[in-house]
């Protein structure tokens, strides 16, 4: 089966809109080269203002096709669990949520006899269509819309649909945000309409992707019940001088269960904000609700703790992150730190481990030694299906050679992470996933994934889902650089990078800082051990 791109780029048997989309294409490469200078300054204007109105239709335009694409199940099809991550995955799309929000507002999806829907907001989907609001228009036009009480009358919500749209095409998204709260004061001028259905459906609590500094943002919508619970919680654990990180004598708990004299003293010395006091007081809670064992002991066979896979050269370079069973990424200073008070798992990979890894036929599901050395795998922080970003904490142990209903073994070296989604496509029909374990190469231990192809078409290679080793490809990169500013490095120069077969010891040696906890006490002892050993001295053990 060739890639499903092979038709557009032979140019035989291209359907309209494929031709379409070619001629947008060079339009838009003699658009990019145009001179503009020989514009005046009005035209120029004009020319600006028209190119944003196209964008806008071209944003609706494409819509069609993504109702195309999930009414037909093609998403599924292509092994994605979701249209969100085939949006973001084979489509580029930047922010799939907020694009498929926008399309539940003004795109037409297909009724259960095949024609098209009229739109949620039809007099909003026709501005956007005409290019008349842009898609930061539609999101803030959204937020009101949905603002609308359940029980405001049909007429009253289609007039308010048609302001709404009308405020989008003149004002900016800023600006349709306080109209629209005047438009709702009118709708419920004494506040008597919103219920609890309102705000039931309105209820939600959002942990959005880390940025590149690793930090998240929290959003939501809370009912008034858990505003006042937290209201509460953060009264009672967010006090100055309470659960203060940056102090360690700071008192930890609630204030009724620290002492006074220490309470005071380090509330004069706590220089936070009430909001890094909120911060703090949750990190505290959760913590607190960890160590009670409040959440249970495990989930989908992982013990409910803070569980982070760390990169061995990482830890002696003092650089790089740990990944959590859930995703997240820590900072290489708080793994360490964390570290230094977690109870170990060693995990043994050439040798002998004391966790029974093996259990052949006489257990189907994995037990929990086999979840955490199936976790510190390379590429077990994630589901093995190539593509797939579920994080440990969401997947199954997949029987990768064999089924287990099939005579498959439960050992850890035919166990991989899987989804449930991709675990259950994993079956001889066309469409669904065949898979394997590399036993030879670079690739050997992993598990291998095939799409499965209709009878008598070519096989669809087997893909492995791996992530590029970004370290690597920074200290390759950093090396070009250095190399380009300074030249290449000679013998006795200080500073000289380290031979080749070397270049590890080297940097173990001379980037670790003075061990500042037992963890690192024992990595620094370890690497020392090793060095005598690959020198071949020897010493006192």
């Amino acid at each position: 089966m060739g890639e499903p791109n092979d038709e557009y780029e032979s140019g035989e048997n291209r359907s309209e809109a494929a031709e379409l989309v070619a001629s947008l294409h060079a339009l838009i490469d003699r658009l990019a080269a145009t001179d503009l200078s020989r514009c005046t300054d009005a035209e120029l204007v004009e020319v600006a203002r028209a190119h944003e109105k196209a964008m806008n239709r071209l944003v609706h335009a494409g819509d069609r096709q993504l109702v195309e694409i999930s009414d037909r199940g093609l998403p599924r099809a292509m092994g994605y669990r979701s249209l969100s991550n085939f949006l973001n995955i084979e489509l580029r799309v930047s922010d799939p949520g907020r694009r498929r929000a926008q399309m539940k507002a003004t795109a037409q999806f297909r009724q259960l006899d095949g024609r098209p829907a009229e739109a949620k907001y039809p007099a909003l989907a026709a501005a956007f269509a005409e290019g008349a609001v842009g898609y930061a228009h539609v999101r803030t036009a959204v937020d009101v819309l949905d603002a609308i009480p359940v029980a405001v009358e049909h007429d009253r919500k289609l007039a308010a649909q048609e302001t709404v749209a009308e405020l989008a095409g003149k004002h900016t998204p800023a600006e349709i945000g306080q109209l629209g709260a005047r438009l709702l004061a009118h709708l419920d001028p004494d506040g008597d309409l919103v219920n609890d259905r309102d705000r039931k459906r309105r209820r939600n609590l959002w942990l959005n992707r880390q940025g590149v500094d690793k930090m998240s943002k929290l959003t939501g919508h809370l009912d008034p019940e858990t505003r006042g619970l937290l209201e509460v919680a953060l009264a009672a654990w967010a006090k100055p001088g309470l659960n203060n990180p940056d102090d360690p004598d700071s008192p930890w708990g609630a204030e009724e269960h620290t002492d006074a004299e220490a309470r005071k003293a380090a509330a004069d010395r706590d220089a936070r904000s009430q909001a890094q006091r909120n911060h703090d007081a949750l990190r505290a809670l959760l913590k607190a609700v960890l160590e009670d064992g409040l959440l249970g002991k495990t989930h989908r066979g992982l013990p409910v703790q803070l569980i982070i896979k760390v990169d061995f050269e990482d830890l002696c370079r003092h650089a790089g992150v740990g990944v959590t069973a859930t995703g997240s990424l820590l900072p290489i200073s708080d793994v360490i730190r964390l570290a230094a008070q977690a109870q170990p798992w060693l995990s043994v990979f050439d040798d002998a481990a004391g966790v029974p890894l093996f259990l052949g036929r006489g257990r189907r599901f994995a037990s929990t030694g086999q979840r955490l050395a199936s976790f510190a795998r390379p590429g077990g922080e994630y589901c093995s299906a190539p593509g797939c970003d579920q994080p440990a904490t969401q997947v199954e142990m997949h029987h990768s050679k064999l089924d287990f209903a099939k005579g498959g073994l439960t050992d850890i070296t035919e166990l991989a992470p899987a989804c449930p989604k991709h675990n259950r496509m994993v079956s001889d029909r066309p469409g669904d996933y065949t898979t394997g374990v590399h036993l030879a190469g670079p690739d050997a231990g992993r598990t291998w994934w095939r799409r499965n192809g209709s009878p008598g078409a070519p096989p669809n290679p087997a893909r492995v889902h791996r992530l590029p080793d970004v370290g690597r490809i920074y200290h390759q990169r950093l090396s070009q650089v250095r190399t380009r500013i300074h030249g290449p490095a000679h013998s006795g120069e200080a500073g000289r990078e380290p031979p080749a077969g070397a270049s590890d010891r080297y940097d173990y040696a001379e980037v670790i800082p003075p061990p500042i906890s037992i963890v690192e006490s024992r990595l620094a002892l370890a690497i020392v051990l090793n060095r005598r050993r690959t020198d071949g001295t020897t010493g006192d053990r």
